[in-house]
């Protein structure tokens, strides 16, 4: 039997962070570390992605303490937040949603963000479509 792969997709939040960890990485003088970043997204993230989709923690298993966060968790759509999970791969963190059936009829992750240790929390406002 077949095993089942997930389609994994950039969205433009995700992609944006990308440029500012670029922009972040290169004024700290690490500019290479980007290019690492590229080949371990490719290599090892999106891979593990796709045969294990729901590798990550939920992000609610530690939820935030932040009253700016808990206000933009419940600003998402209903259950949006449940659905929620971290991916940690070496100095970054990712967060991810899983969806199951998408209208193109597979499965799918979506990386929503991406943040190296060092910088400050997720903007969930402009995770969203519509927020």
């Amino acid at each position: 039997m077949a095993e089942r792969l997930y389609r994994v997709e950039l969205t433009a939040s995700f992609l944006e962070r990308l440029d500012a960890i670029e922009a972040f990485l290169i004024d700290a003088g690490a500019g290479p570390a980007f290019d690492t970043l590229l080949a371990e997204l490719r290599a090892t993230v999106i891979p593990n992605l796709r045969r294990f989709p729901r590798i990550g923690r939920r992000y609610l298993a530690r939820p935030p303490q932040s009253a700016e966060a808990l206000a933009q968790l419940a600003a998402l759509p209903a259950g949006a937040a449940n659905g929620l999970r971290e991916y940690l791969h070496g100095d970054y963190l990712m967060l991810y949603t899983v969806a199951a059936r998408t209208p193109k009829g597979d499965d799918a992750v979506y990386l929503l963000s991406i943040r190296h240790y060092r910088q400050l929390s997720f903007d969930f406002a402009r995770l969203w479509p519509g927020g």
